[in-house]
């Protein structure tokens, strides 16, 4: 087995992939406990880094896949569980993975974990929308503003585009936070953990996603603005009223159900 402290000297943190290793043992082992990999599972890291993480996956029995972008981390990976049959290395950006085919190949979902940089989290979580059949669960440390807007209620502050487009298709739990002393370089800002979890069904009716996203891009492109101006390129009046909403409302008062409710009389059929 491999050891998850490296012998050789540490890598550097990369501004440019906004790169905070985690080192505080007592948090690896609760993120690891909380991801509760079992054998016969398949576990995609994603941003491993030094590796913190990795040692305690790997021994969890469950076939571990890294996906690094930073070349030079890659490389120390792949040397340090080279003789690690369960574990294996993919470089490159995580935004351009492939989970639908490794999910495929291997006739299995995916266990999602990673220490997700701030400036691909919000992207990852949307793209990650398209491939939920392959996901059993996700387990994400995020900046704690991207946890809370996760978690938003309609009507409160952080309630905003990224809640209702992932909140349709996923429950999403705050499992707790973290002091930026837990990191290497230490962050600016707190961090969450949270659990992402692929609903049985999206809320509301079924609807295109394409044009579901539109329409809720649209109406938060002017958050300030009524449903009725944000989305008036659309000629909504009857929309509204087959929805059953106030087209005097704001957008962040809508939730995803209503939406979806909203997408379905603008593109009926």
């Amino acid at each position: 087995m491999a050891s998850d402290l490296p012998a050789t000297p540490l890598p550097r943190a990369r501004k440019r992939f906004g790169q905070h290793f985690l080192h505080d043992p007592a948090i690896v082992r609760r993120i690891v406990n909380c991801v509760a990999a079992d054998e016969g599972e398949t576990v995609v890291e994603i941003g491993p880094g030094r590796g913190a993480l990795t040692g305690l996956l790997a021994s969890c029995g469950a076939q571990l896949h890294l996906v690094e972008i930073d070349r030079e981390l890659a490389g120390d990976l792949m040397m340090r569980y080279a003789e690690a049959p369960a574990v294996t290395v993919h470089t490159g950006d995580v935004l351009r993975f492939d989970f639908t085919a490794l999910a495929g190949q291997l006739n299995t979902r995916l266990v999602l974990v990673g220490n997700l940089p701030y400036n691909i989290a919000s992207p990852l979580l949307i793209a990650l929308l398209s491939v939920l059949d392959c996901v059993d669960r996700a387990i994400f440390m995020l900046q704690r503003e991207v946890a809370q807007r996760l978690a938003a209620m309609p009507g409160s502050r952080d309630y905003g585009r990224l809640t209702v487009m992932v909140s349709r298709s996923c429950t999403v739990e705050v499992l707790f936070d973290v002091r930026p002393g837990a990191f290497q370089p230490p962050p600016k800002v707190d961090s969450t953990l949270v659990w992402v979890c692929p609903r049985a069904a999206p809320l509301g009716p079924p609807v295109d996603s394409q044009a579901y996203a539109q329409v809720v891009r649209t109406a938060f492109s002017q958050r300030r603005k009524t449903l009725r101006n944000s989305l008036r390129s659309y000629h909504p009046d009857l929309a509204f009223k087959e929805a059953g909403i106030d087209p005097g409302t704001r957008p962040e008062t809508l939730s995803a159900a209503q939406f979806a409710q909203l997408t379905a009389a603008l593109y009926p059929g």
